[in-house]
């Protein structure tokens, strides 16, 4: 599953506008706004610097969040952020409201296990990863914290499919209309030499 879920603190924002989002950013605040479920959109305040930190620490748009506004809760997902080009710092946050039944799509990260243990690989292959994300629609209770992709017994010229991947129950690829391929393993520029291959046929 997904990191466990964190709350932030904000204030409702009455001013909107270009003008009022650069003074909140001067004054270490940055503009954001919980919308969806049906009602109507809030607009917030949050501590860029406790938010920017969320989003280098990863997981941020697949995390659940608990966002406190002056004393009421509101259960939330983030669902896109803007960075600053040069500083790096978090310029403005959407949230999407969510409750036990809503449905959402989200990029689940590929992490790929026992490389060690993959023929092509140890005869000099290269692991060419077609999709480092794969993008689903899962519950928001449910989202996974990320994908494992075992290489065991991988040769040279194998593909890997979305069919080798376990998912989880009610997770669901957004493309559904085919074995769409995550990985490939390649062969090395200069190829494989005779010897490599025998000695991998004997062992």
């Amino acid at each position: 599953m997904s990191n466990q879920s964190y709350q932030l603190k904000a204030d409702a924002r009455e001013r909107v506008g270009k003008g009022s989002a650069r003074e909140l950013r001067r004054n270490g605040l940055i503009p954001a706004v919980i919308y969806g479920d049906k009602q109507a959109p809030i607009s917030i305040t949050l501590n860029t610097n406790e938010v920017t930190k969320r989003v280098h620490a990863g997981g941020f748009l697949t995390t659940i969040v608990n966002v406190d506004v002056d004393g009421k809760s509101y259960r939330v997902l983030p669902k896109d952020y803007q960075l600053d080009p040069v500083r790096d710092f978090v310029l403005h946050v959407d949230f999407l409201r969510v409750s036990g039944n809503t449905q959402v799509t989200v990029e689940i990260p590929v992490h790929f296990v026992n490389d060690e243990k993959a023929p092509g690989i140890k005869q000099g292959g290269v692991l060419n990863i077609v999709r480092h994300a794969v993008e689903v629609h899962c519950p928001a209770d449910k989202i996974p914290e990320f994908f494992t992709v075992d290489l065991t017994g991988a040769k040279i010229g194998d593909s890997i499919h979305i069919s080798s991947v376990t998912l989880p129950k009610d997770v669901h690829p957004v493309i559904a209309d085919r074995d769409f391929t995550i990985a490939t393993i390649v062969a090395p520029a200069a190829g494989v030499t005779e010897d490599e291959e025998e000695g991998t046929e004997e062992a």
